[in-house]
């Protein structure tokens, strides 16, 4: 984090916290002027630093409170094969998120669903049919412990 002061990741760790808080509230946190925070805030978006900003919605409330991994295993790892599969996961809101690992199988993904039974309709009519998919291994969450986006940064 070489382009990064105190005050850049000060900015931050608050903006982490409540990415709705006025300009002129940031600034009197950081101790600056509303207009060097506006022009930080600027220059830490450009920089790709901040990505955006976004809601956060209680997936209990809005029928989406089941919580699902996925280890998806292929049948063949050859750059076709991924590239079509990250093609087909790209296009599924019920995919929140898909990560390639190292290990012994190939991505994880996280899904959320209403239910069991959405969750084993989307498996034989979405997830078994993603290109290249060999085998996977179903982990329901049962009690979320810690659920955060916030990225540990240092004081």
């Amino acid at each position: 984090m070489p382009d990064l002061d105190r005050i850049d990741l000060r900015l931050l760790k608050i903006l982490q916290e409540d990415g709705r808080i006025s300009n002129l509230k940031l600034a009197e946190a950081v101790a600056l002027s509303p207009t060097a925070v506006l022009a930080r805030v600027q220059r830490l978006t450009r920089d790709g630093f901040i990505r955006g900003y976004e809601a956060q919605l209680d997936p209990h409330k809005l029928g989406r409170g089941m919580l699902v991994f996925v280890e998806v295993l292929l049948d063949r790892t050859t750059p076709n094969v991924f590239e079509q599969f990250k093609a087909a996961v790209q296009v599924r809101d019920e995919i929140m998120e898909c990560h390639m690992v190292a290990g012994g199988f190939d991505y994880l993904l996280k899904t959320r669903m209403a239910d069991m039974a959405a969750y084993r309709d989307f498996a034989g009519t979405v997830l078994w049919q993603l290109p290249g998919v060999r085998e996977t291994r179903t982990y329901a969450v049962m009690e979320e412990v810690k659920s955060t986006t916030r990225l540990a940064l240092p004081a």
